[in-house]
This record gives C-alpha cells, sequence and structure tokens, in this order.
C-alpha cells in the first residue's frame, strides 16, 4: 500500500513563520530597551556632573571672596621703602638692606609689629645704616636713617672691608661712584673688626683724618673733579716713626704710584718742624689745580717742607 506524504497546511506555515517575526521583534526591541537604558543613564549622569561642576566652581568664588575680604581687614603685604638714598649708594647695597631688613623672606605687614621688627633688623644687622627710623604708610614701610660713608678700604689677608670718619667698619660692597683710599702699612691686627664696630686704632685714625678733610676740600674746591680719585693709597707703615723716625710717617700715593709726601700725622706738624697741615692742603690742591692731575714724570710732591712757598688756594679746610 503506498502511503501519501502528509503536508503541512498553509494554516501551520504561517503560524511557524509568525512565531520567528515574534522573536526577532522581540530582540529588536530588547536592543532598543537597553540603548534607551544607556541613554537615559547618560542624560542622568550629565546633570549630576554640571551640578557638582557648577558647586565646586561657586565654592572656589565664595573661597576667594572670603580669603579677599580677610587680607584687606587684617593683614595686607607691604613693601620697604628706603628714604632719602644718597646717589653715591648702588643698587647692590640696597639690595642687601632690602634682605635684611625682611629677615630673608620674614612676612612684612603693613602695621607696627612689622615697622618695628623691620627697625630692629637694620639696626642690629645693618653697619652703614644709623638712627635707623620705620613709618608705615598705607602703601609701604617707610626707612628713614642716615647713611655711613666709606672713607678708606682696608684688606687684611682675604677679607676687605671699609672704615668711615668715625671709624665705623663696614662690611664690603663694590663702589664706584665715590673715591675710596686704600690703607696700607697697618700694624699687627690682633683681631678682625665686625661691621658696625668702632676700629679703635692709631694709624687708622691718622690715615681717615688726612682722607676725610681731603674730602671735604674737594666739595668745597674741586666737586666736579675730586683730588681723591687721583689717589690709589695712604701708606701708615712709618706712622710715629716706627720703622725710621726720619723718613715721612705718612705717604699718599697717586694712580701712577707716584709718592705724595705728607709727614707727621693729622695735628703734630709742629713737633717735626714740617708745613702746617693747612699749608699741606694747599701745596697738594695747588698742584692739582696747576696740573690737573696728580700723576705725572715726577718722582715725588713735597709737602712737609715749610720752606717750600705755595699760596693756598683757600684758608680752610
Amino acid at each position: 500500500m503506498v502511503r501519501k506524504r502528509k503536508k503541512n497546511s498553509k494554516t501551520k506555515r504561517i503560524s511557524f513563520k509568525a512565531g520567528g517575526v515574534k522573536k526577532k521583534k522581540a530582540r529588536k526591541a530588547g536592543k532598543v530597551r537597553h540603548v534607551l537604558k544607556l541613554i537615559s543613564a547618560v542624560f542622568l549622569i550629565v546633570p549630576i556632573v554640571a551640578v557638582l561642576l557648577g558647586a565646586v566652581v561657586i565654592g572656589f568664588v565664595v573661597l576667594e571672596k572670603y580669603v579677599n575680604k580677610t587680607t584687606s581687614l587684617s593683614s595686607r603685604k607691604g613693601s620697604v621703602e628706603l628714604v632719602g638714598v644718597p646717589a653715591w649708594v648702588n643698587e647692590q647695597l640696597q639690595l642687601r638692606i632690602y634682605a635684611a631688613a625682611g629677615a630673608d623672606g620674614e612676612d612684612l605687614r603693613l602695621d607696627e609689629d612689622a615697622a618695628r621688627s623691620v627697625q630692629e633688623n637694620l639696626s642690629g644687622k645693618v653697619a652703614w645704616l644709623e638712627s635707623v627710623t620705620v613709618q608705615t604708610t598705607s602703601t609701604s614701610l617707610q626707612v628713614h636713617a642716615l647713611w655711613r660713608k666709606p672713607v678708606a678700604l682696608v684688606k687684611l689677608g682675604s677679607r676687605k672691608f671699609y672704615v668711615d670718619s668715625k671709624l665705623v667698619v663696614l662690611d664690603f660692597v663694590p663702589m664706584s661712584k665715590i673715591p675710596i683710599v686704600e690703607i696700607k702699612g697697618l700694624g699687627v691686627v690682633q683681631r678682625l673688626p665686625r661691621p658696625g664696630e668702632v676700629w679703635r686704632r692709631e694709624d687708622v685714625e691718622a690715615a681717615v683724618a688726612i682722607l676725610y678733610r681731603l674730602g671735604l676740600m674737594d666739595r668745597q674746591v674741586t666737586p666736579k673733579k675730586p683730588l681723591l680719585y687721583e689717589i690709589a693709597a695712604i701708606d701708615v707703615s712709618n706712622f710715629n716713626g716706627r720703622k725710621n723716625n726720619k723718613e715721612a710717617h705718612i705717604v699718599l700715593y697717586a694712580q701712577d704710584n707716584t709718592e705724595i709726601i705728607w709727614g707727621a700725622e693729622f695735628g703734630k706738624w709742629q713737633r717735626y718742624l714740617e708745613s702746617t697741615d693747612k699749608q699741606k692742603i694747599a701745596k697738594l690742591y695747588q698742584y692739582y689745580k696747576e696740573y690737573g692731575t696728580l700723576s705725572g714724570d715726577v718722582k715725588f710732591i713735597n709737602l712737609c717742607d715749610p720752606q717750600d712757598n705755595i699760596p693756598m688756594p683757600i684758608d680752610r679746610y
């Protein structure tokens, strides 16, 4: 007997097709839902981040306002201002003083405590200033002081320092705007002086006394071309005749090493029958006026011989 193959009905075929379509739709719907969830998450995160960033920005703004308000009310930083600085004071010396005023980084405020601190720092650490006072203004701490001006340079071994007209020792800073004469031939120095110390030595005092008076004469007679620029050194090695009483006690040297024989220390000319101190100064400036320089072909310039009759250009020093 031959069996006939049973054929699927049209209805069954349609139902199979419908089931496949449903499965595909379900898969697509799942993907869409997944994408929608991701998009929703992104849209949820963005506002949160924006809110957080906004809060941070607002926080910084509030903090800045608070800091500015606190600073303006309690402690503004101020700068130190040197008042009445002489023309000969160079930038390097001023920088040293500014550093000392702020104790190398001390927070300076515009109040009386800071002014007192600056005054103590400068009075205790800077030999170049005396009679220091500090005033507080709305913009700075103003330093008023008298400046010590170096007259002579001393070299002892590797150390160099200055001495002013009152024998106060000043720490070394290169100077080019004023003439400074080196003192040579000092006797035995047992202890090196400290900056700010008054260096009491007879030979130093004798050298400074001469240089100081020449400086006064320069300001009165030759302010445009000071004679002291022509002098390189003052030699006190035979001070008070400690080497040879018959030789000149003090000798000046011009820049070309020409000897300028001064003689005894200031105020003691009569003991050795020399020209007076006024006559010595007059001879020196008369020579300088005539030749325009202390350097030249002469071997020496003798100031202490009383027989020399050179008219004095000025009757004071």
